[in-house]
C-alpha cells in the first residue's frame, strides 16, 4: 500500500483485528450486493468507503422520489436512473479505486449462480422471500458466505451464514411457504431503521472479509426500534431442509 492508501484507511488499520493485513484482504475482496434500496444503500456506501476492492451491484429498479426518504445512496438528481447506475456514480465519488460492476436486471438461477461463484461474499438486501430463498440456495451450493438483512415498519433482522458444519441456512428459518412478503410501500418503514440494519450487514461483511472477530453463526439478530429492544434467537439446522438438510 502507498502512503495515500495508508492515510485513507489509517483509522481502520489501527484496529488490531484488522491491521495492514486485514486492510489488504479487503482491498483484494469482491462482494456481491443484491438490492440497492434501503438496505443496499448503506451497505454499498460503507463497503466502498472501507476499502473493499470490488463490488457487483444487482437491481432492476429505477430511482423514484419515494425512495429518497431512506435510500441514501440516491438523490434527487438521479431520479429516473437505474439504481445500480445511481449507486455506482456515488461510490466512485467516495472511493474511485473501488471497481464497481452494475447489473440492472433480475438474475435467473444460472445468472445468480455465476455471480455468486465469482465473489467472496454476498449481501442479500432484497425485499421478498423468493429472492432470499434463491440467494440462500446459490450461496449454499457455492459455499459463499451470505449476510442477510430485512427491515419493515420499525423492526429489522440480520443473519450471517458461513456454511460451517451444523449451521442452519435461511431456509431453515422459514418453512417451505416462507412468509407473507411485506413491502415498505404498503406497510411503511422508519427511515433510519434500514440504515441500522444495512450498517450491521456491512459490519458483518467487513469482519468476514478482513478475518476479524466472530460472525453470529446460528443466531438471528432482531431489533424493535419503536420500543428500543434488541433480541437474539438461536437457529437450529432443519434436518428436512431442502437446501442444507440430509438427503
Amino acid at each position: 500500500m502507498d502512503d495515500q492508501t495508508l492515510l485513507c484507511y489509517s483509522r481502520q488499520i489501527l484496529l488490531p483485528e484488522i491491521g495492514i493485513e486485514g486492510q489488504q484482504r479487503l482491498r483484494d475482496a469482491h462482494a456481491l450486493i443484491i438490492g440497492l434500496g434501503g438496505l443496499g444503500s448503506p451497505v454499498a456506501l460503507y463497503l466502498a468507503a472501507a476499502g473493499v476492492g470490488r463490488l457487483t451491484l444487482v437491481d432492476d429498479d429505477r430511482v423514484d422520489l419515494s425512495n429518497l426518504q431512506r435510500q441514501i445512496v440516491h438523490d434527487t438528481e438521479t431520479i429516473g436512473q437505474a439504481k445500480v447506475a445511481s449507486a455506482a456514480a456515488r461510490l466512485a465519488r467516495i472511493n474511485p479505486d473501488c471497481q464497481v460492476t452494475t447489473l440492472p436486471q433480475r438474475l435467473d438461477e444460472a445468472g445468480l449462480d455465476q455471480q455468486v461463484a465469482a465473489v467472496d461474499l454476498v449481501l442479500d438486501c432484497s425485499d421478498n422471500f423468493g429472492t432470499r430463498f434463491a440467494v440462500n440456495r446459490a450461496c449454499h451450493a457455492r459455499r459463499t458466505p451470505l449476510v442477510s438483512g430485512a427491515a419493515i415498519r420499525w423492526e429489522g433482522q440480520v443473519a450471517v451464514f458461513t456454511w460451517s458444519e451444523d449451521e442452519a441456512c435461511y431456509r431453515c428459518l422459514y418453512g417451505e411457504e416462507g412468509g407473507i412478503d411485506e413491502r415498505c410501500s404498503e406497510n411503511g418503514v422508519a427511515a433510519p431503521l434500514v440504515g441500522v440494519i444495512g450498517s450491521l450487514q456491512a459490519l458483518e461483511a467487513l469482519k468476514l472479509l478482513a478475518g476479524a472477530g466472530d460472525p453470529p453463526r446460528n443466531r438471528l439478530l432482531l431489533v424493535d426500534t419503536l420500543h428500543s429492544q434488541w433480541r437474539e434467537l438461536r437457529l437450529r439446522p432443519d434436518p428436512a431442509c431442502p437446501v442444507c438438510g440430509s438427503p
